[in-house]
């Protein structure tokens, strides 16, 4: 199935795009997805702990089973003032 990824801040900043699409089997969930991420870009690891999720606009856990279509982002912890 084929899933859209957004990236946010910093890790737009680490891939070098913001939006990806990947295939990926059925019943995936959204840390099958950061799983495959951290592979690609190794520094994404940093952020396992923190980073926060949402499936089609809505805030996730990591074990949503993402579906066909479904457009999945990942948000870094922000920090400023």
């Amino acid at each position: 199935m084929r899933v859209t990824i957004l990236l946010f801040a910093r890790l737009r900043e680490i891939a070098g795009e913001s939006v990806m699409v990947r295939n990926v089997p059925a019943n995936s969930t959204a840390r099958t997805l950061w799983t495959g991420l951290v592979q690609d870009f190794p520094e994404f690891d940093a952020y396992t702990g923190s980073v926060s999720t949402a499936i089609n606009e809505e805030y996730a856990q990591m074990g949503s089973i993402v579906s066909d279509g479904d457009e999945v982002a990942f948000l870094p912890p922000v920090s400023g003032g």
